[in-house]
């Protein structure tokens, strides 16, 4: 996720404590973490988080802002901590989360309802989350779980297929019915 926040918190309208509000969650960092709980609600720290298990497409972020929240006691995450930079409210997370619930956002003191941006890690909006967003976007971005196949760089595939290679052609979306009591008890494959 470093990816990601690296670019928004490059944008010049992002910059300013009077720009939108963006949440942005999360990046795992266990040392920035425990920095900002050092510090303390409302101390500025400079940290640096992300990248620890996949850096192929960003390395570790170091950002600069103010310690907005501090939740212990997460079931996953452990701790989290907000950092405001400009109107960015970056949460980062001692061990990795996913943020699927409203709850997940207030807990940290953040209203994602007035936010003009929520930014979460997931290829599609959870009900609850999709429920309070006034509309959505998925963005294809890069990392371990990217979507945009074409990006992945598949080479041992059987051509044409799509999408990988252009043209005028139709997919095979041929299916056999194989009856269950054909089928391999060990449940291998053909």
């Amino acid at each position: 996720m470093s990816w990601g926040l690296t670019r928004l918190l490059a944008r010049p309208e992002f910059q300013h404590d009077d720009s939108p509000v963006v949440l942005y969650a999360s990046v795992p960092g266990p040392e920035a973490v425990a920095t900002a709980v050092a510090a303390g609600v409302g101390a500025t720290v400079t940290v640096t988080a992300g990248a620890e298990v996949d850096f192929a497409h960003a390395g570790p972020i170091t950002l600069t802002g103010v310690v907005h929240s501090i939740f212990e006691g997460d079931r996953n995450a452990e701790t989290e901590v907000v950092i405001r930079v400009g109107g960015v409210y970056a949460i980062l997370t001692k061990r990795r989360k996913p943020y699927h619930h409203e709850h997940d956002f207030t807990d940290l003191g953040l209203d994602p309802r007035s936010a003009a941006v929520v930014i979460v890690k997931i290829g599609y909006l959870e009900p609850e989350l999709f429920d309070l967003s006034a509309d959505w976007i998925l963005a294809l971005t890069p990392g371990g779980v990217d979507q945009d196949l074409v990006r992945l760089g598949h080479h041992r595939i059987r051509r044409p297929m799509f999408p990988f290679d252009e043209g005028d052609f139709e997919p095979d979306l041929s299916a056999r019915w194989i009856p269950a009591s054909d089928q391999p008890l060990d449940g291998a494959d053909e």
